[in-house]
């Protein structure tokens, strides 16, 4: 016989799993509604647009700083389209971690449900995704900006060890940001249309995975032991530090013929790139506090990223 209070965790977890197949049927509904093949969406024969920017002005890392006002409006969207660049090359780089994470959450998990149906579906959103990018990169003329090896070789690490929050928090991460920074983007008429276009589908896409994760996460955090809360707390913090460090390939700026040193610099001193960051993460960063993420020592991490005021 089991006793009342093993028949109310019972009663908990059919109801956990009731909810996550239900939001997993929304989000294969919306998919079938709202997804894109970007090879036929885009017109990837235009020519560049004369007089365009790659990412609107207020979005480059230097912009309002001293370097910025010396420099020519063409220095300028140099600039930008090289860091478009980067970006991209950073966003191919954590989907390639989040379809390796969404595939070892789903190793375990019943096949023929919802919830691993939709993780399927968003895998393949987000391989679209990575080649949608790198064919933008190519398109653009600039070069692809790998992350530092060691920040490479340390993804090998949390895809090997990230608990199932730990990856959900890293993958909410990597994907508010970008999107905050995407949806300023792509109504912007100053923008090339090519890049408007990828980002456009990018939004609309990412808010079915970010809706998938933040649901996960937040049943993640009520159901997990206290040791995996603490070390997702942790590891998230970590992961915030290392995102905001990689976030722009410094190698951006010797290749546009600045002075890097002086241009890291003054990014770093610049209040409107901290305004910039810290409202991309704001979103985030309330829901994380909401659901008691942002603690303790992670807290902390979350602050020396830059992405959190003190």
């Amino acid at each position: 016989m089991t006793t009342a209070t093993e028949r109310e965790v019972l009663r908990d977890a059919l109801g956990l799993l009731r909810d996550r197949e239900q939001v997993a049927e929304r989000l294969l509904e919306s998919s079938a509604k709202h997804s894109f093949d970007p090879d036929r969406e885009l017109d990837w024969a235009a020519p560049v647009e004369d007089g365009k920017w790659f990412w609107p002005p207020e979005l480059v890392s230097l912009y309002d700083t001293p370097l910025w006002r010396k420099m020519s409006e063409d220095q300028r969207m140099e600039l930008a389209r090289h860091e478009a660049a980067s970006l991209a090359s950073l966003g191919i780089w954590f989907e390639i971690i989040l379809m390796q994470l969404l595939v070892r959450h789903i190793y375990d998990k019943p096949v023929t449900s919802n919830h691993v149906r939709y993780a399927l579906t968003e895998i393949a959103d987000e391989c679209r995704h990575s080649m949608m990018f790198a064919r933008m990169i190519q398109k653009g003329g600039a070069p692809s900006y790998p992350v530092p090896r060691i920040y490479h070789n340390l993804a090998r690490v949390l895809k090997t060890a990230s608990t199932t929050p730990g990856s959900f928090a890293a993958t909410l991460l990597g994907e508010e940001i970008l999107d905050y920074m995407q949806r300023l983007t792509f109504p912007d008429e100053r923008v090339q249309t090519l890049v408007r276009g990828v980002t456009r589908i990018h939004v609309v896409e990412e808010a079915r995975h970010v809706r998938y994760a933040r649901e996960e996460l937040r049943r993640q955090m009520v159901t997990a032991p206290r040791w995996e809360q603490h070390l997702t707390r942790l590891s998230c913090g970590e992961a915030a530090r290392v995102f905001s460090t990689c976030f722009i390939n410094p190698q951006v700026y010797t290749n546009t013929g600045l002075d890097r040193r002086e241009a890291v610099a003054q990014v770093k001193a610049s209040g409107h790139r901290a305004e910039v960051m810290q409202n991309g993460a704001k979103r985030l960063t309330d829901f994380l506090d909401d659901i008691g993420v942002l603690r303790g020592a992670g807290r902390k991490l979350w602050v020396s990223s830059g992405l959190l005021a003190k």
